[in-house]
């Protein structure tokens, strides 16, 4: 019994592999055409120009209506290549999909298709991507999707800077785990949701990559905020180093920038107003010894600050190369 369940389902496979190839009758030539259907929810179908519309505009028509009674339906928002429909992009309302590209007047049928909408699946990324480490494993989850679970698979890619190219681990929907990271190494994972083949599309579509992480030991790594950091110590050792090798009355205020474009500003002003000590100092005595003693110590101890501040940012783990994900 078992046997003749997975024989019929073999051949309804085949059945709809071949409608969703099938072309329909009467087109002079054939046109590549791209059919992406868009989790569902957006169908966009290009094609290419070919000798029967060269230099010359058309018109594209379409329905999910099935029998001989059709109600066309025109295309709503067309794609434009130099001034030219090369595509049209349309909500998608049912199962069975039948187009027709036309001359320009609709007088002229130049080419024809009809197919099965849910074998061209796009699906969208996956949300609430979710991270969870147990010793050297880890284990990413996503929230099911409201339709077409048993389709999809959650594939999860990682490297370190010592791979040459991505690790890959493919799972059922919506869980996915590997094991094996050296808690020294920083590495970088993306995830994204695949259709599968053939059985669920004729075509390979999988999701866009859901935004790319760094981990290490566990941690997730925000460059941003450590790039923000960096810059800061960078300008406090330019404005502690400008006190350090002149002898000036005025004091110099040490800027706390959050951003990279700040943080930039902040070291400018710096060597501005390094330079114009400089011209305000020429000639004076030079600074004894024991003051820049003092002030070198006193670098020393702000930069061990900074050195613990680092160390707590990354919550108590060893700080790490911050090349190490590039």
């Amino acid at each position: 019994m078992r046997l003749i369940f997975q024989e019929c389902s073999v051949i309804f496979t085949l059945v709809n592999l071949v409608g969703a190839l099938s072309q329909s009758f009467g087109q002079k030539d054939a046109i590549n055409t791209t059919i992406i259907n868009f989790n569902n929810e957006k169908m966009q179908i290009t094609w290419a120009t070919s000798k029967l519309f060269s230099g010359k505009n058309v018109s594209f028509y379409y329905t999910f209506e099935e029998g001989k009674q059709k109600s066309w339906k025109t295309c709503p928002t067309y794609l434009l290549t130099q001034g030219y429909n090369t595509g049209c992009l349309f909500k998608t309302d049912g199962y069975t999909l039948a187009f027709s590209i036309m001359n320009t007047n609709g007088s002229e049928e130049l080419f024809s298709k009809r197919l099965k909408s849910d074998f061209y699946i796009k699906p969208n990324r996956p949300e609430n991507v979710t991270f969870f480490w147990k010793d050297d494993t880890v284990t990413v989850t996503c929230n099911k999707p409201e339709k077409g679970v048993k389709c999809l698979r959650l594939e999860l890619q990682y490297k370190s800077k010592y791979d040459k190219g991505w690790q890959s681990r493919t799972s059922k929907c919506c869980r996915v785990g590997e094991q094996g990271f050296d808690p020294r190494k920083c590495y970088s994972f993306r995830v994204r949701l695949k259709r599968i083949v053939p059985s669920c599309n004729v075509v390979d579509y999988s999701s866009d990559w859901e935004a790319e992480t760094f981990w290490m030991n566990s941690t997730l790594l925000d460059f941003k905020n450590l790039s923000c950091l960096l810059y800061q110590i960078q300008n406090m050792y330019l404005l502690i180093s400008s006190t350090i090798i002149m002898e000036t009355s005025s004091s110099l205020v040490v800027a706390q920038p959050c951003s990279l474009s700040q943080s930039r500003l902040a070291v400018t002003h710096a060597n501005q107003a390094t330079k114009k000590q400089l011209k305000q100092t020429a000639g004076k005595r030079p600074v004894q010894l024991p003051t820049v003693r003092r002030r070198v110590r006193g670098t020393f101890n702000i930069f061990r600050f900074c050195f613990f501040k680092v160390v707590t940012f990354f919550k108590g783990t060893s700080p790490p190369d911050v090349t190490a994900c590039s």
